[in-house]
């Protein structure tokens, strides 16, 4: 599962990205470094009254080995015409700092794709988890400039731990 981790890093890493500028920051977490994600999930889901949280930090205490986790700068491509984000221009938009490019997402979620077709290709359990992502933008993982994260914890078992669960 590390070596199939380590492809999937280097998918994300080498995906395609608007313009040739990359805004994606990936990194892969084991052992204690899972536990701690997995606690912060726990504490989200508790002050929010949140189960899904809470349900998804026990897939990973109980069978998650390895997380990838991929995330993204907001940073404007700064472009004179576009206005996919909903604002006119790059100029426009770079006054609400908060509000992502659909460049920057549209990369991510290019970079995630990438991943998973590697942890697929390798028959390795995954799933794609906001969840996690959220509790890893909290602890800063990725940097404190990466607002938007996915995680996509993985297993090798019988059947994939990551589906049909509880609601």
């Amino acid at each position: 599962m590390l070596e199939a981790a380590r492809k999937m890093v280097l998918a994300a890493r080498t995906a395609p990205k608007a313009r040739g500028v990359n805004t994606i920051a990936i990194s892969m977490l084991t052992g204690s470094d899972i536990q701690s994600l997995a606690n912060t999930m726990l504490e989200i889901g508790e002050k929010e009254d949140n189960h899904i949280f809470t349900r998804d930090a026990g897939n990973l205490i109980d069978s998650a080995k390895v997380v990838v986790i991929v995330g993204t700068r907001i940073a404007s491509l700064g472009l004179k015409t576009c206005g996919l984000c909903g604002f006119p221009d790059c100029t426009a938009k770079d006054r609400e700092t908060d509000v992502p490019c659909a460049f920057n997402t549209g990369d991510l979620g290019i970079a995630i794709g990438s991943a998973v077709s590697i942890a697929m290709d390798a028959r390795i359990d995954n799933r794609i988890m906001y969840t996690v992502g959220v509790a890893a933008v909290k602890m800063g993982l990725l940097g404190k400039d990466i607002k938007i994260v996915y995680g996509i914890p993985l297993s090798a078992s019988s059947k994939n731990p990551f589906f049909d669960r509880k609601k």
